[in-house]
């Protein structure tokens, strides 16, 4: 079929080896390629219409991301153009084995309903750290982890520790609420003016984002304090 003037579309074979969906997974691994290129390898193959990597773009826009598109019925997707029954049925199969995945995950995650569970998380890794790290612990809407990360290390004091490096990760893992988390290499986890000042700040940035923040844990020599159950917070 002649290509029109002005519509060229570039397939995949035309692409250098490097950059193609499938040679970039081998080479780089899964979580290197984006959500198009992931969806693209799942598809196969495009139509007359565009390349698969131009059809995986068309269901993510039209769908308004992967979300929207898992919520898509299998017959609203056979029914956009270069799409099909095969291909719609590949997407929402691919597509239900990660929400069985997730689901499964879910259920085996830990629930930190307390600071003393919060405590017992990160204190075999924490309590002999030989200098200052800021962490947060992020939950989902039942209490159940989502994940430990660290947003500040070295040399901290707790006013220099960045509202946008802590709730980045939040937003990153669409934690509901979170647990603040420091660790005082000197071992005596009492709480200074500036930890104070820093859990406050914290609090309130993350009542303008609707994420909790839950507590504020200091960890000292294998010992911890909670500033919420010091009525610090």
């Amino acid at each position: 079929m002649k290509r029109e003037e002005g519509d060229y579309r570039v397939s995949i074979k035309e692409l250098p080896p490097q950059t193609r969906p499938r040679e970039r997974l081998w080479c780089e691994g899964a979580s290197a390629l984006s959500e198009v290129e992931l969806l693209a390898i799942i598809l196969r193959t495009g139509s007359a219409r565009g390349s698969v990597l131009e059809l995986a773009r068309l269901l993510l826009a039209r769908w308004d991301g992967l979300k929207g598109l898992a919520r898509a019925a299998v017959q609203e997707l056979a029914a956009v153009p270069g799409m099909g029954e095969a291909k719609a049925a590949q997407v929402v199969a691919a597509l239900e084995l990660g929400r069985r995945l997730g689901a499964m995950e879910a259920s085996l995650r830990p629930t930190i309903h307390t600071p003393a569970a919060a405590a017992e998380l990160l204190l075999p890794e924490m309590a002999y750290l030989e200098q200052e790290e800021f962490r947060v612990i992020l939950l989902d809407t039942k209490n159940r982890l989502l994940g430990v990360e660290t947003v500040a290390v070295g040399g901290l004091n707790c006013a220099g520790v960045s509202p946008r490096e802590v709730f980045k990760a939040a937003i990153r893992r669409s934690a509901c609420s979170l647990i603040l988390a420091h660790n005082h290499p000197s071992g005596n986890p009492a709480p200074s003016a500036e930890d104070l000042a820093i859990t406050r700040r914290l609090m309130q940035a993350g009542e303008l984002l609707g994420i909790e923040v839950l507590d504020h844990l200091i960890i000292g020599d294998n010992c911890y304090i909670s500033l919420r159950e010091q009525k610090l917070c």
